[in-house]
């Protein structure tokens, strides 16, 4: 408790030093940041006491439930540490939740009760959000995964459009390179084109469920990974279903694991 209490307080400084205007909307250059290749191994897990044992280059964890000598022990052992925040929802139970205002919350997920679509327009959002990135410089990440970047095609309860995202996601990436923290891009998958430039690697789920896998090309093509998780039954009950899904996401240089929606390691298979 004394130590989460101590990044609340580290939080609502960085916030309250934090200016209100937008980043410019070119990408940050000149910076030098960890960035992935495309052979990358790795390992995510958001939830539950965290599998060091992993024989993987990098791992992909929470940045408020992570401590600094867990990150520290892991980059000890010579992987790169990437810490996931939500960018585009509000979750209740984070330390910094009471920052955000009644009129930045939107609508529920589809399927996660405790969060809330952002109104990602907000100089305050904004705001919260370079903190929660200059917390993970602090913790000593390699790099930050903002998730939740795709609201404008949701249900967000907020009128936002393609315009509204791109210039988020923009501000979002050019937060982290300053910081020199590589960044990945999570969804989005109709904005790719757009932001790969901007992005250091692409995280994407259940491309193969969903047929979407091709709209990654971007990202392939640039020399930059894409690290994939599915997370359909058949995929864990079934070894032929595995092969499969293993020799397509090969050949197509997409880093897939098979993992529990919660990610919390009650099972993993890895298609390295």
């Amino acid at each position: 408790m004394i130590f989460r209490g101590i990044f609340t307080v580290v939080l609502i400084l960085l916030y309250a030093g934090c200016g209100s205007e937008d980043s410019e909307l070119s990408p940050t250059t000149g910076g030098s940041w960890y960035q992935p290749v495309k052979s990358t191994t790795w390992q995510w897990q958001l939830n539950g006491s965290i599998n060091q044992s992993y024989s993987v280059d990098m791992y992909d964890v929470d940045l408020f439930n992570t401590s600094e000598s867990e990150i520290d022990t892991l980059q000890q052992s010579g992987k790169k540490v990437i810490c996931y925040f939500c960018a585009g929802s509000y979750e209740e139970y984070r330390e910094d939740a009471s920052l955000f205002g009644a009129g930045e919350l939107g609508k529920v997920l589809d399927g996660w009760e405790d969060e809330r679509w952002l109104d990602i327009r907000s100089n305050n959002v904004k705001n919260i959000m370079k903190a929660r990135i200059n917390l993970a410089k602090l913790k000593g990440c390699d790099g930050v995964e903002p998730d939740n970047m795709d609201g404008y095609t949701n249900e967000s309860g907020f009128n936002l459009n393609a315009s509204d995202q791109l210039k988020f996601n923009k501000f979002i990436a050019n937060e982290a390179h300053k910081l020199s923290l590589s960044v990945g891009l999570k969804n989005d998958l109709d904005q790719i084109v757009e932001l790969e430039p901007y992005y250091d690697f692409a995280v994407n789920e259940q491309c193969f469920e969903y047929n979407e896998c091709d709209k990654l090309t971007p990202f392939t093509i640039a020399n930059k990974p894409i690290f994939n998780a599915e997370y359909e039954s058949k995929y864990a009950s079934s070894a032929d279903a595995r092969t499969t899904l293993c020799t397509s996401a090969n050949s197509k240089d997409i880093r897939t694991l098979i993992l529990p929606l919660d990610l919390n390691d009650s099972f993993r298979y890895s298609c390295d």
